[in-house]
C-alpha cells in the first residue's frame, strides 16, 4: 500500500507534526490526536491518484 506523508502545524499547540495519508481513499475526514499535545484535530483530506489536493486541520471542540 502507498502512503502519504502530509506535514501541518498543530491548529492547538502550533507545533509542526505530520500524518500518513493513505490516497486510495480520495476523500476522508476523521480525528487525529496531536504526537505532541495530544489533542483532537479534525483532518479532511482529498487526494488524486499520488497526491494530496486539498487538506485541511482544524481544532476539534
Amino acid at each position: 500500500m502507498n502512503v502519504l506523508e502530509q506535514s501541518f502545524t498543530c491548529p492547538h499547540c502550533w507545533e509542526p507534526i505530520s500524518v500518513l495519508v493513505d490516497p486510495s481513499a480520495r476523500e476522508q475526514t476523521y480525528i487525529e490526536d496531536c504526537g505532541v499535545c495530544c489533542r483532537p484535530i479534525r483532518i479532511h483530506v482529498v487526494t488524486r491518484g499520488d497526491r494530496v489536493v486539498s487538506f485541511d486541520a482544524q481544532p476539534t471542540q
